[in-house]
């Protein structure tokens, strides 16, 4: 995989995983319809499939930003931002995303939105005080690489499907198990898988939502390093943000996999199962990888 050939390589990661996620809840629907001896149920996860993955598609980045509270930039308030972007934007041949900002101590960022038309870039309000400009500027080329890769599309995506699908989950254990009919093996047979899908559907979700490839990140590294002619500037800057301990209140395992550096801190980040399902390089590898590129 190459620089050149990721962006539709994720983009067709993406169809293919809005076909799964249809083909999953159309799956679901029809066990519980038969559990419950509801027809409605099928024909409602069908709309409901069909719809969610629109709306995936089409607002998966604003569903993000309002899960992180994130605000926009005022231009007028930070040239100097706009400015250091607007010149990778330049050198890339990419249209200016729209600035994002968090309140947060915890230096971190991650690129959000469908196309490089509608991208969007959050950082965090520790990203801006604690980094040198070299260091910020390789950042930024970092999210701008993500947003023209089209990884931001294939990551946004994943969040909002997951969620959707664990929800579903919740709902089938809120509803009468009554049936009308009688029981028979094949209906009892029926009912345990149903009861086994929607146990495994988080689950399922959540490794979906893992399955994303770690070289990503890599190819990122890679690409804001061509861009900036500098990788150091962005080494030391993942050395600061993976060592500075300031918690990110609104990071949560659901949207870890977005940011730049793993922004669980903690007991939370150190746990077997983040670790098993990282989507994320160890820091150390991705450092070596950028100094590798300088000699």
């Amino acid at each position: 995989m190459t620089i050149y050939t990721q962006a539709s390589s994720n983009v067709r990661k993406t169809w293919l995983l809005l076909g799964s996620f249809l083909l999953l809840i159309i799956g679901l629907g029809w066990l519980f319809s038969y559990v419950f001896n509801n027809q409605t149920i099928l024909v409602l996860a069908t709309v409901f499939s069909l719809l969610t993955s629109l709306v995936s598609y089409w607002y998966s980045d604003k569903i993000v930003l309002a899960l992180t509270h994130a605000q926009e930039i005022d231009h007028a308030k930070n040239p100097e931002l706009y400015h250091l972007l607007e010149n990778l934007c330049i050198a890339s041949g990419l249209p200016q995303p729209k600035f994002y900002l968090l309140e947060e101590a915890q230096p971190n960022a991650f690129a959000t939105g469908r196309d490089p038309q509608h991208g969007v870039i959050v950082v965090t309000r520790g990203l801006l005080e604690k980094l040198e400009k070299p260091e910020l500027e390789g950042v930024l080329a970092h999210e701008l690489s993500h947003i023209g890769n089209r990884d931001s599309l294939l990551m946004t995506v994943v969040v909002v499907l997951a969620g959707l699908v664990s929800n579903l989950s919740n709902l089938f254990f809120r509803m009468d198990w009554r049936r009308s009919d009688d029981d028979n093996k094949a209906g009892a047979l029926l009912t345990v898988l149903a009861l086994v899908a929607a146990l495994l559907a988080p689950l399922a979700a959540f490794l979906i939502q893992m399955a994303i490839s770690r070289k990503r990140e890599f190819l990122a590294d890679a690409s804001s390093a061509l861009l900036t002619r500098y990788p150091e500037g962005l080494a030391r800057a993942l050395a600061k943000i993976s060592l500075d301990r300031a918690p990110l209140k609104v990071a949560n395992p659901g949207t870890a996999h977005l940011y730049i550096v793993n922004p669980l801190r903690g007991r939370a980040a150190a746990s077997w199962l983040v670790g098993l399902f990282s989507t994320h390089p160890s820091i150390d590898d991705r450092i070596k990888a950028l100094r590798d590129m300088s000699v």
